[in-house]
């Protein structure tokens, strides 16, 4: 039982003066105070000390405005008609005002001036308690929905009012668009990155010792890729000259925490390898672009970096860890004319490469395969049924990049990534076939398209000791 201070009953009486009806009054103090009170503890402590409706100036009617505090918050006749019904009154119309509502509860027949012998008002008492609580949560609510819908997120508003950034540029720049001579130009190297899988752990002990993979690796690895990749641009071609290159970002730069068991073994939070994702991101563009003059980096999400249990169809992008690494990289590189992001809000980047058409999507969204094709069969149904749709819309390309299955495969039609992570306790459960961790790099011609192709090992393998150069088998 709820024991009523002589301040309390000042406040509920001042509350009760001003709102003109006693449960208003105590449901406000409740709601300052937080402390749960009943209409009927109120005006008993009030009645012990004299306060009542007489005496605070106010009708005799002691729940005179209840029709008003109940029409108010429910916002519509019929809900009001039912709280009313149970005072005998008469159907409230909807054009009344709520002066008329007062009146109307006031004359009510079954309205009882002393509330010990009325059991119908005190149940449309404690309703009308329970609706001014509701109205109060309601207000909160609808507060808190207009700020969320003034306050949503949008690449734009994101770029501009967060980091700083202008326009994300609609279209790839153009140096990649054309040339001025094919005489001794190779084209336009293409660095396909994706699947780091940054702070995952990966026990060699649990995958039959194929891999080990930890944060450093994945540093190291990273780091590897983009050196080695100017080495076979550089020292394996003659007289090399390019326009520029593209690094495209294909997703799943961290291992997020989308599964438990992720959660449980990764190596740190996934936010500080956000911040690792940016850095290896920075420092690869500023490194592409001292050996190759300019660099482009269109970028796509992947399914890991995601901060939702379920994967969306809207709004993905906002909600990736990997879309966030993206920005904070093109931050950093924004005063860099010579380095241009593309990062789009949906699924799916394209670009040209001269006349080549490129698409480039994660592949988390091709699903299926089986253990003999492995997944052709849905990268190669995904691919069809994107290309029919994309040749609809005035989007069609010539060629396909896709990244999610770590395993390297390359074409002129399509080209899936490997991974940097490499092989781990999943992979080795499914009994899928080993590869180690690498990336696709290859060049497009201005007259002829995609011609050289490199596999780029992540790792330095491991030298074949005493083997000849080539060896036949006596018989």
């Amino acid at each position: 039982m709820h024991y009523w201070s002589d301040a309390e009953c000042a406040t509920i009486a001042d509350a009760w003066r001003r709102l003109g009806s006693l449960p208003a009054a105590v449901a406000e103090v409740a709601r300052v105070t937080g402390v749960a009170l009943s209409t009927e503890g109120a005006k008993s402590a009030l009645n012990i000390r004299g306060i009542n409706a007489a005496s605070l100036g106010l009708p005799s009617a002691c729940y005179r405005g209840r029709g008003a505090v109940t029409r108010k918050p429910l916002g519509n006749a019929p809900a009001a008609d039912a709280l009313m019904g149970v005072f005998g009154a008469t159907r409230v119309d909807a054009a009344a005002d709520y002066r008329e509502v007062c009146e109307v509860t006031a004359s009510a027949p079954t309205v009882a001036h002393d509330l010990r012998n009325a059991p119908t008002a005190n149940r449309v008492g404690q309703a009308i308690d329970d609706t001014a609580i509701l109205r109060e949560e309601n207000r909160q609510l609808l507060a808190e929905v207009t700020r969320l819908r003034h306050g949503s997120l949008t690449e734009e508003r994101v770029r501009r009012e967060i980091l700083k950034l202008a326009e994300a540029p609609s279209r790839p720049p153009d140096w990649l668009l054309k040339t001025d001579s094919e005489r001794g130009c190779y084209g336009v190297p293409t660095l396909f990155l994706s699947d780091q899988h940054l702070g995952e752990v990966v026990d060699p002990a649990q995958c039959g010792g194929v891999n080990e993979y930890d944060l450093e690796t994945g540093r190291k690895r990273w780091r590897r890729t983009i050196e080695k990749s100017v080495d076979l641009c550089h020292n394996f071609l003659a007289r090399p000259q390019f326009d520029g290159i593209v690094m495209a970002l294909g997703g799943d730069g961290v291992s997020g925490d989308i599964h438990e068991e992720l959660s449980a073994t990764n190596e740190q939070e996934t936010m500080p390898t956000v911040l690792d994702l940016a850095d290896l991101i920075v420092w690869s563009a500023r490194e592409l672009r001292k050996a190759f003059g300019r660099v482009f980096v269109p970028c796509v999400i992947g399914n890991h970096g995601r901060n939702t249990k379920k994967p969306r169809a809207k709004g993905a992008a906002f909600t990736s860890f990997d879309w966030l690494a993206y920005q904070l990289a093109s931050r950093e590189l924004r005063a860099d004319p010579n380095v241009t992001f593309a990062i789009p809000s949906g699924s799916d980047a394209s670009w040209r490469v001269y006349g080549h058409r490129y698409a480039m999507t994660h592949g988390s969204q091709f699903r299926g395969g089986d253990g003999i094709i492995g997944p052709l069969g849905p990268v190669f149904r995904g691919d069809s049924k994107k290309r029919a749709r994309n040749a609809q819309v005035g989007q069609a390309y010539d060629t396909l990049l896709v990244a999610h299955f770590h395993q390297l495969r390359m074409d002129a039609r399509l080209v899936m990534n490997g991974s940097m992570k490499g092989y781990d306790e999943y992979a080795s459960a499914g009994n899928f076939p080993f590869e180690p961790p690498r990336q696709a790099l290859w060049l497009t011609h201005p007259s002829h398209g995609i011609t050289f192709s490199f596999p780029v090992l992540c790792e330095e393998p491991a030298a074949a000791a005493g083997e000849p150069w080539v060896s036949v088998r006596a018989a």
